[in-house]
């Protein structure tokens, strides 16, 4: 189970997370819906602590972290139980799609290349990939991209899979190939929190919907 207790974050005096508690079961999606500024993305952010939170914990099974206090090992190892896809794919553009995938197994988990590119391939496979694994990112659509970045969180074996806005970015017509991959990996049992604004799509995935308003 993870656990999120009293998790908070201001920024100049504004308070943007105001003591958030939150409990997931393994297996379970969980969706953050709310207005534009009303603190989804940044809750996300600071579950991995891209964003520093100002006081909070967070309990992955036997695993937990004091916000306020936390060691520089203690970020390494959350981050190594959490997965996060950006809205912007984040990949490096000189390196194929298999690269990007395998960069995470072999530099953090410290997989052998032949390992790496077993997972990879097989990760690539299940978003429909296969025919793009040596492709670099400029010769992919957006849909592409976000299906390589998707593969990339999961091959990594996340506890937990952060989705911030993953088909904001996408032109109409790609969001689908998108859905339908984060629908089989929610399928498979991946536990997930997910901020979107597609709200029948979040109807769809979600075993959880959660309103976020005003850090609340």
């Amino acid at each position: 189970m993870i656990k999120i207790s009293n998790l908070s974050k201001s920024f100049s005096g504004q308070t943007v997370l105001d003591h958030l508690n939150l409990d997931i079961q393994k297996g379970e999606v969980v969706a953050l819906i709310g207005s534009s500024g009303a603190g989804k993305s940044t809750f996300l952010r600071s579950l991995n602590y891209l964003e520093t939170p100002d006081s909070g914990s967070i309990q992955i099974d036997g695993f937990s972290v004091d916000f306020s206090k936390i060691t520089q090992e203690e970020i390494l190892a959350l981050r190594r139980k959490l997965s996060m896809v950006f809205q912007q794919f984040n990949l490096f553009e000189r390196r194929t799609a298999l690269d990007n995938v395998k960069e995470g197994l072999v530099v953090v988990k410290k997989l052998s290349d032949q390992e790496a590119t077993k997972i990879a391939k097989e990760e690539l496979a299940k978003v429909g990939l296969s025919d793009r694994e040596n492709h670099y990112p400029r010769h992919l659509s957006g849909g592409q991209k976000q299906r390589v970045a998707l593969a990339r969180a999961l091959a990594m074996k996340p506890d937990v899979l952060l989705l911030d806005e993953p088909t904001s970015a996408l032109d109409p017509e790609l969001v689908g190939e998108v859905e339908k991959s984060i629908a089989d990996a929610a399928k498979s049992g991946q536990t997930m929190i997910l901020v979107s604004h597609d709200m029948s799509f979040v109807a769809q995935v979600a075993d959880k919907i959660l309103f976020l308003d005003k850090g609340k």
